[in-house]
């Protein structure tokens, strides 16, 4: 059986335009990319703001895009994080959280995803009360498929350093108190981590008692540093073997969503082609598919300058050249590229602190 694919929008920074997820779809889904999920961190309402409703045109844009999903055979789905609700999960909460989930019926989701990433989770019991808030929302969304973002969702100790000591026996208690019907989302060793063994998978599934749903933290490239860096080489590190061990493969894009199908192709590919894959290859058949064969070829020799050195490596001069190579392209892979050289997608601390 082939491993799903999917997107989950799940970064922070400037979100995408409504067009450029709908050309995202629309692109992929002959690709295998079988379920978007909306859940960018600056989506106030699904996160800090979450009991708030949403504007009128944002509902009216998430109903179009609801529906393009489903014309183009793909599923839709919203992640929603009700920041720290396992706090104080009493009747005004469960009464704000009733409210959200209507909403979000209104809207027509296939997938729900409720994220307890970013939160404090050096707390007693926390586990627990994750599990029966699951299964309170579990009984009231007419979604089919709910996934959930653990607080811990890496082995990487820098949650610990950021949100407190991870409880302990977390993944095994949280694993066998919840419904075996309700996905999890995990992001391997850490949290952008670089390679995937079906080893650790194995491990993760035995702990959950279930297999997780990958959340692949490649080719994202936000915060303050990585959004100085285009990730734009081929997926490497996912062997496709390790298919057999999860519930589906979603990837968290990177900002510039036409540069992000570069390596999302490739990883159809991988698990396309198995041990006949190739990272160099599957770049240049991606780069032309996506850019074009010139763009690609220019692509190709500055991929380095992009990936590896990145803006605070690069000098002015160098900046200026590249910015007035790409600006001759009329292609928005390459107006993505000049936004980048003009730090368009930089972000701060602040930024990430706000949402």
């Amino acid at each position: 059986m082939a491993t799903e694919l999917g997107i989950i929008e799940g970064y922070y920074g400037k979100p995408w335009s409504w067009a450029a997820r709908a050309d995202q779809v629309s692109f992929l889904a002959p690709h295998g990319y079988r379920f978007f999920m909306y859940a960018p961190k600056a989506d106030a309402f699904l996160r800090k703001r979450w009991r708030e409703d949403h504007p009128a045109a944002e509902t009216s844009a998430l109903k179009a895009f609801s529906a393009h999903c489903r014309s183009s055979g793909v599923r839709f789905g919203v992640g929603l994080s009700p920041y720290e609700l396992y706090r104080d999960f009493g009747d005004e909460a469960k009464a704000d959280l009733g409210r959200k989930l209507a909403w979000l019926d209104d809207i027509g989701i296939d997938d729900l995803g409720i994220l307890f990433d970013d939160m404090r989770g050096d707390l007693p019991d926390l586990a627990r009360s994750q599990t029966d808030i699951l299964h309170w929302i579990a009984g009231r969304t007419a979604a089919s498929r709910v996934i959930v973002c653990p607080t811990y969702y890496t082995d990487d100790p820098v949650l610990d350093r950021f949100f407190g000591q991870r409880p302990a026996d977390y993944l095994e208690t949280l694993g066998a108190a919840l419904d075996p019907a309700i996905g999890v989302f995990w992001t391997g060793e850490e949290v952008c981590s670089a390679e995937y063994s079906p080893g650790h998978l194995a491990r993760v599934a035995d702990q959950l008692r279930r297999k997780p749903v990958l959340w692949d933290n490649y080719p994202v490239n936000d915060g303050p540093r990585m959004s100085q860096y285009l990730h734009l080489r081929s997926m490497t590190g996912r062997p496709a073997a390790m298919g057999e061990h999860l519930t589906a493969h979603a990837v968290n894009p990177a900002l510039q969503p036409v540069l992000s199908r570069i390596p999302l192709l490739t990883l159809a590919d991988s698990y396309r082609l198995g041990d006949a894959y190739q990272y160099g290859a599957a770049f240049n058949d991606a780069a032309r598919k996506v850019l074009g064969e010139p763009l690609a070829g220019q692509v190709q020799l500055h991929i380095s300058r992009f990936q590896q050195f990145g803006l605070p490596l690069t000098e002015a001069e160098t900046i200026a050249s590249l910015r007035a190579r790409y600006a001759a392209f009329d292609h928005p892979g390459a107006r993505e590229i000049v936004a980048f050289l003009d730090g368009e997608y930089r972000i701060t601390r602040e930024m990430m602190e706000a949402v």
